[in-house]
């Protein structure tokens, strides 16, 4: 194909990527109340509040457009794949799939993990650590920024064995430097886990770290069957 039809192929795939974010998202703008509902169920009996007129607008807005972009994810991804999918060989064609639907998987059940057990104990810790000193007041812009920075954070390093994966495919890492760098994993793996956490709380760093180190032994396992041989 000359590159000027692989030019108007990928704009063709972007115009349907974005028509599909579009109606997901006005879609999702009819359930809007229910949606934020979901969102800040974490939170328990601490009601959010808004500083401007539009603050409640522009806030179901933010998450119409999440859900949106979530809910036309395989759309965008199936679209991605046919026009990359052409390009590639039977082989790596094979590996490409599932490696999306693990990475898809991986994202989600770290945004799960932090929507259901980290929000929850990281609200209460910091809402109530002043005691009767003060009253909260916590905006809807600032709740989602911290929520959605929480889930992301979890969600990324959810993707450990992936990349674990691709550098143990290409000879980067190997399943015994790993095992002898368990040490110097933990380190690294707190450490990670402070700067992804937008919370200062040390509780909540460990309740990344501990999954962090899980998913590190699995990816011991991962690039000892999948890594590159000599």
């Amino acid at each position: 194909m000359p590159f000027l039809d692989h030019l108007e192929e990928l704009r063709r795939r972007l115009l349907k990527s974005l028509l599909s974010v579009v109606a997901t998202t006005g879609a999702a703008f009819y359930f809007a109340h229910d949606i934020m509902r979901f969102i800040v169920a974490p939170l328990g009996d601490t009601r959010l509040h808004v500083t401007q007129v539009t603050g409640s607008f522009y806030a179901f807005l933010v998450v119409s457009l999440i859900a949106g972009l979530v809910v036309s994810s395989p759309i965008v991804f199936y679209q991605l794949w046919s026009f990359v999918g052409p390009g590639l060989y039977p082989r790596e064609k094979a590996r490409v799939l599932p490696l999306m639907l693990v990475s898809t998987l991986l994202f989600l059940a770290g945004a799960a993990f932090c929507y259901l057990i980290v929000l929850p104990f990281s609200l209460k810790f910091l809402i109530g650590f002043s005691g009767d000193l003060f009253s909260p007041i916590i905006t809807v812009g600032s709740y989602l920024t911290f929520a959605g920075t929480m889930m992301l954070a979890f969600g990324l390093g959810f993707e450990l064995p992936v990349a674990a994966y691709f550098l143990g495919r290409i000879g980067i890492v190997s399943s015994r430097v790993m095992s002898r760098g368990r040490r110097y994993a933990v380190v690294l793996i707190l450490i990670a886990a402070a700067i992804l956490t937008p919370t200062p709380d040390v509780a909540t760093q460990f309740m990344l770290a501990g999954p962090l180190y899980f998913l590190y032994e699995v990816s011991i396992i991962v690039v000892k069957l999948t890594g590159a041989r000599k």
